[in-house]
């Protein structure tokens, strides 16, 4: 008999077998262990070579990747620890010193200084592209572009981008196509149906869906993707924590209904909004005034919450800020997609190669207030706007 401080580590007991359960267990583990010793690896591919070490996955994670993958109709999901860092993954993975990238200018931000900063720094070359550019985006690629960002619609200015057409022109000169895919949830547009190569969304946003949760995730359906992608993955070491999976697989059983009714609120609000005089344009994919619209109206199945305004002139950024301040029901802070509503004010000048719409735009993301409640908080905010 071994002592009591051995059987602490080495304990005999056993439990009964055979528990089920709705919610998927959540496995925590660094160390994973080994029959024997001639079983030993550090083979990443965990579908291949089985579980080998916790920085890959538990059944957690993989069970989480496995349903985001299913609802891309991917073949094959990586998870990461939040959205800009899959999108550095397939920077990563996917370039080299001398590659030239092509990035739409209504790119989330941190992928812009990511491309400006440290994928400059390692000598990878960019061209921000017009997101409205379409089938013209050929007339900018040359012999060492490589890669073409896509986000559609761009996370701030809204603009809808031109996947097929894009993807066309890419293909043609032996480019990969890869979509930030977060503001339909990969449930809203189907990229790989439109040939985009890789996709990735931040699962932080709806997936998660409490903003409580940072998670990423890359889906590829091209086997040779998967293995650059998962051999950049391991020596990154980009790991990520079975408890935020776990909270994201439970945001994924209430994904259809919250995104039903944000859709819902979102549409009643921005036609609200499209009325209003203090309004010069409302930025959401879904109304004819945003651009790429007609792209909207064909690609994709409908609408999440996220859209901006862009105010008429006359107020200042000081007049912005406090209409912002105003509100009661919007709560301020970047991200998006969680039950709660969020409002903030963005300066969008000519150097960024967007609109210029100054400091009058204002980004929305609608939670699951009653929409008539938000409604009446814009109203008085608009009513305390200085012009």
């Amino acid at each position: 008999m071994s002592t009591w401080q051995t059987r602490l580590l080495h304990s005999q007991t056993r439990i009964p077998q055979g528990y089920r359960s709705l919610a998927t267990p959540v496995y925590r583990g660094s160390t994973t262990l080994f029959a024997n010793a001639a079983s030993v690896t550090d083979d990443w591919d965990q579908e291949r070579a089985g579980y080998t070490y916790g920085l890959y996955g538990t059944p957690t994670s993989l069970e989480l990747a496995a349903r985001i993958c299913e609802l891309e109709s991917g073949r094959h999901t990586i998870l990461t620890p939040g959205g800009q860092s899959a999108i550095s993954l397939v920077d990563f993975a996917l370039l080299k010193a001398g590659d030239h990238i092509l990035v739409p200018q209504s790119v989330y931000r941190p992928n812009r200084q990511l491309t400006t900063s440290l994928l400059a720094r390692f000598g990878v070359t960019a061209t921000f592209y017009d997101p409205t550019i379409g089938a013209e985006i050929g007339d900018l690629f040359n012999e060492k572009t490589r890669l073409v960002w896509t986000e559609s619609p761009g996370s701030v200015t809204m603009e809808v981008q031109d996947l097929p057409a894009i993807v066309e022109a890419a293909h043609k000169r032996d480019a990969l196509v890869a979509l930030d895919n977060t503001w339909s949830a990969g449930v809203l547009l189907d990229a790989f149906a439109h040939g985009v190569d890789v996709t990735m969304q931040a699962i932080t946003k709806y997936i998660g869906g409490h903003s409580d949760v940072l998670l990423g995730s890359v889906t590829v359906r091209d086997e040779a993707l998967y293995r650059r992608l998962g051999d950049a993955r391991q020596v990154i070491g980009a790991a990520v924590s079975p408890d935020d999976c776990s909270l994201a697989l439970r945001g994924l059983q209430t994904l259809a209904v919250r995104l039903d009714t944000i859709e819902r609120s979102a549409l009643a609000i921005a036609n609200w909004l499209d009325e209003r005089p203090e309004v010069e344009r409302v930025l959401h994919p879904a109304l004819p005034s945003c651009p790429g619209h007609e792209f909207y109206t064909r690609d994709f199945l409908g609408s999440s919450g996220v859209f901006s305004i862009v105010l008429r002139p006359g107020p200042t950024r000081e007049a912005v800020a406090a209409f912002v301040d105003a509100l009661r029901f919007f709560e301020i802070g970047y991200s998006w997609g969680g039950t709660t509503s969020l409002a903030v004010a963005y300066t969008i000048g000519r150097a960024s190669g967007r609109p210029a719409y100054g400091h009058r735009l204002v980004r929305f993301s609608v939670g699951l207030e009653s929409t008539s409640d938000l409604i009446g908080d814009l109203e008085k905010a608009f009513s305390k706007l200085e012009v």
